[in-house]
């Protein structure tokens, strides 16, 4: 039987990703499109969605009071509580703990912006997921609009998992949100950024549904396809994003 409660992770080795705005626009993303109880976990010492979401008004998304050291127990009295969403914020490293955060995932998003510096930094997350077998999604992040590069990274990454088909642009609206506990939702429902969040959420959602669909064709747990490694289909040398070339 597939499980009740999904985890989605949102890990990064590289700061500045946007890993902590993301997470938090689509916990609540997901709470207002009816996927909810939804419950939000912050891992990062620094504490930034913690202190996002002490500023919020809204009681939900839910916030969860976890350590990586608790985290197993913590998720359990989750599930027990009848939350049906988890979303976790990691911190901008590559660790142990955070490794083992990512072995309790359904899906792992990627925040990634597209520059040369951010794309050489995701190598070590992805072999995080590898090792872990976890299902993977790039999602990128404060793209600027009409420039070649957002094309081109999603091209690269390409090559090593899933982009997600919604890229999220850079506007003012999400740095302004983060200040008083809002999303850009709940400020411009309207907005371009607001429909980027929808169209992400939307499409973690059918991933996660996938899951669940492939979870009760076979009763088994469905493990991450093997990543591309430096070769390409076409049997070409692709970027290895700072992983050490095998």
């Amino acid at each position: 039987m597939p499980q009740t409660m999904r985890v989605i992770v949102f890990a990064s080795q590289k700061g500045g990703s946007g890993k902590t705005t993301l997470a938090g626009h689509i916990g609540v993303q997901a709470e207002l499109a009816g996927a909810g109880p939804v419950a939000l976990i912050d891992t990062d010492p620094q504490g930034s969605l913690a202190k996002w979401w002490n500023c919020r008004e809204s009681p939900t998304p839910a916030f969860l009071h976890s350590a990586f050291t608790n985290l197993v127990h913590d998720l359990d009295e989750a599930r027990a509580q009848g939350f049906k969403l988890i979303i976790v914020d990691t911190p901008p490293a590559v660790t142990k703990a955070i490794s083992e955060v990512v072995s309790f995932a359904d899906l792992v998003v990627l925040p990634t912006r597209p520059s040369p510096h951010d794309l050489r930094a995701v190598g070590p997350t992805i072999d995080i997921c590898d090792a872990r077998k976890k299902p993977m999604i790039f999602a990128l992040n404060a793209a600027t609009p009409r420039a070649r590069i957002t094309m081109e990274a999603a091209v690269a990454l390409s090559q090593h998992g899933t982009v997600a088909p919604v890229t999220i642009y850079n506007r003012t609206d999400f740095a302004a949100s983060m200040i008083d506990g809002r999303t850009v939702m709940e400020i411009e429902p309207e907005g371009k950024s607001a429909e980027e969040v929808r169209g992400l959420w939307e499409y973690l959602q059918q991933r996660l549904m996938r899951l669940d669909a492939m979870e009760n064709e076979t009763g088994e747990v469905v493990q991450a396809a093997p990543l591309f490694r430096n070769m390409n289909s076409l049997g070409r040398e692709v970027p290895v994003f700072g992983r050490r070339a095998v």
